[in-house]
Parts: structure tokens; C-alpha cells; sequence
């Protein structure tokens, strides 16, 4: 799928990028905080969110665009295209931490990344990934104490604007879901055909 293509009602997405040059999108244990908050207000209206993790440099999510019918009224007449509530998003962040920090030009990379996950098992493996992500990445806590991954949100009780009931259903329940993650592995084949931001496997990453 070409990252560029619109977003559609009713299809599901790996969403992601990071810090222009590298560079670190959050900084101090508050900016993880505002960054889902604004991840409720910008985009709970258009999509639900399965997973996400939050890596220093970089962000990840797992959603459903909503079905047509579902959207509010101004994406359904065309007064407003999809990828808005995204660019109005970290727009928003951007600008708030380009305002603390004392910082100017671009925050991420040009373009928000995204690819089309086909099927439930692209989706459950995808959900490995993104959980697995503080581990694959070598930050000192382990993917299940990791505090700015949904992961915990499954397995703590926490309130979170996370979907829970359709990914725990693909698992088959909360005991296998735990049980798939401490396994620790994802099919690298399916994932491999995702296009990364330097051209390489997303399995990189």
C-alpha cells in the first residue's frame, strides 16, 4: 500500500513515524501523558484504537477507521477528508513542544506513515509488534512493565481509550493473549513486506 493513500471507512492501520533526523518526539514522562490525551480528542471521533506504543523517538498505532455510518457528519458529506483529525494531532503536539522546549522548525518526519493491515492474523501479529517494541528496541523495562504501551492496559485494568474486546477475542482471551506476548515472537514474513521510513523491513524498527 502507498503510504500517501487516503484513509478509508472501515479499513484497519499500522500508523506511524518519528522524530525528524532521529530526533526524540518526547522528551520527559509529561509529553508521553499529552501526547494520548491528544490521541483521544483528535481521533476518538474517527477511529478505535487497538494497540499503541510510545518509544522515545517514535510512535506506533493499531486502529480501525470507522464505518461510514459511524463517522460524524462532516467526514460523511465531504466537508472534511480523514487524514485531518491526524494532522491537527501532531500539529497540535508539535507546536506544544516546540513551545516548551524553545525549539522551531519540524518535529516528525514529513509524512505520517501508514499501512493497511489485511486480516486477523496481519492483525494479531502486529499487535505482537507493537507491544514487543520497548524490548525490541533495548529500553531498560521489559515490554510488560513498559509504561506508555496499551500492553498494560490489557493485562492492569487501566482506563484508556483503547478497544480491548475485538483483539482479546482474536486471542482468545486475556490468559493466551499474556501467554502469546511472553512467547515473544511475530511472524517476521508478514511483516516484512512493510514498507519502513528508510525503504528497509519494518522489522528493523
Amino acid at each position: 500500500m502507498n503510504k500517501q493513500e487516503p484513509f478509508q471507512a472501515g479499513y484497519y492501520y499500522h500508523v506511524f513515524n518519528r522524530g525528524n533526523n532521529h530526533e526524540k518526539i518526547f522528551l520527559e514522562t509529561q509529553n508521553y501523558h499529552y501526547f494520548l490525551f491528544l490521541t483521544k480528542k483528535y481521533l476518538h471521533s474517527i477511529c478505535k484504537v487497538f494497540a499503541y506504543c510510545l518509544i522515545p523517538n517514535h510512535f506506533h498505532f493499531l486502529l480501525r477507521i470507522k464505518d461510514t455510518k459511524d463517522l460524524p457528519v462532516e467526514y460523511i458529506n465531504g466537508n472534511k477528508k480523514l487524514h485531518q483529525p491526524f494532522s491537527n494531532f501532531f500539529n497540535a503536539y508539535s507546536k506544544a513542544i516546540n513551545k516548551k522546549y524553545h525549539r522551531r522548525g519540524s518535529l516528525f518526519q514529513e509524512h505520517l506513515k501508514r499501512d493497511l493491515i489485511v486480516g486477523e492474523t496481519h492483525f494479531m501479529n502486529m499487535v505482537l509488534y507493537i507491544h514487543l517494541n520497548p524490548e525490541h528496541h533495548c529500553l531498560k523495562e521489559s515490554f510488560d512493565n513498559y509504561p506508555f504501551s496499551s500492553y498494560r492496559v490489557y493485562t492492569c485494568d487501566v482506563a484508556s481509550f483503547v478497544d480491548e474486546n475485538y483483539t482479546l477475542e482474536l486471542f482468545g482471551g486475556i490468559e493466551n493473549f499474556i501467554y502469546t506476548h511472553n512467547q515473544r515472537k511475530y511472524d517476521l514474513e508478514l511483516l516484512k513486506n512493510e514498507e519502513s521510513w528508510d525503504g528497509k523491513d519494518l522489522t528493523g524498527f
